[in-house]
């Protein structure tokens, strides 16, 4: 049986969430050759927010990411905005006045190693998560957190959820669009990878549901991760230029947290 749960609602708290625990994406690189990684989110919060910059290694070493330091980092937006970024620590780059304002289009230019790579990226506007509650799985009773919204009608829409347990980033995340559930009230099951951490009571759970646009889509979809299974077994399909790999996310989010209760298992 579901037991619905009483949530915590918290936006102040997200930025601060999802800055301290930033996991970088392993990318299923395709070829062995050195390459510049990017990956960066502006979100509809105060900042800062960061830009890391990095380089792969070699194709046998796929978690080696040495930092980029010295690149110069510029973002810009259509309202006449822009700032450039300074290098906090080697290879991190982070805002001080730039604020992230849905329906707005960032740009993002980069200079390093004597080559230069933009992205642009368009926030859209915020859907609020309703309820989440806890399931036990069907197969192998594990709990499930099922997140619960109700889609912009009229509107294309991408999404990503991602759970925080006890305020750490699970490796699978979920993308998907508004084709199957447009203007609808949908629910979303975040089943953890056999490298998460089962859910049990008593841990405390942070769902964060991000609007992105189609472009950070279509690199979500192909990162490997998608459903937490692997999408493409060649490179993620990047929305930054010059064949950099990662990606530039604008995107606004809305989380709620809650305490995983009892559930019966019978």
């Amino acid at each position: 049986m579901r037991k619905k749960i009483y949530i915590v609602f918290s936006v102040t708290a997200i930025l601060s969430l999802l800055s301290s625990c930033e996991k970088i994406i392993d990318l299923k690189l395709s070829d062995s050759s050195s390459q510049i990684v990017i990956q960066g989110n502006i979100y509809d919060l105060t900042g800062p927010y960061k830009i890391n910059i990095s380089k792969t290694v070699n194709f046998r070493e796929l978690n080696v990411y040495p930092p980029v330091s010295g690149a110069i980092v510029e973002i810009s937006d259509d309202k006449g905005n822009s700032e450039v970024l300074a290098e906090s620590d080697s290879g991190t780059y982070i805002t001080s006045t730039l604020r992230g304002t849905p329906g707005n289009t960032y740009t993002l230019k980069v200079t390093a190693g004597g080559k230069t790579y933009t992205a642009c990226s368009t926030m859209p506007s915020p859907v609020k998560i309703d309820n989440i509650y806890f399931d036990k799985s069907k197969f192998d009773k594990d709990i499930l957190t099922i997140v619960s919204f109700r889609d912009t009608p009229g509107i294309e829409n991408y999404y990503r959820l991602i759970q925080f347990v006890n305020n750490e980033l699970l490796e699978r995340f979920i993308v998907f669009s508004d084709k199957s559930i447009e203007g609808k009230q949908a629910s979303y099951s975040i089943i953890p990878s056999e490298d998460d951490s089962k859910l049990k009571p008593g841990d405390k759970i942070s769902v964060v549901l991000e609007c992105i646009d189609e472009n950070v889509y279509e690199y979500f979809r192909t990162a490997g991760n998608w459903n937490g299974q692997s999408a493409s077994p060649a490179n993620p399909i990047s929305n930054i230029s010059n064949g950099v790999l990662g990606y530039f996310n604008a995107c606004s989010v809305r989380k709620m947290s809650a305490v995983v209760p009892p559930i019966d298992h019978d």
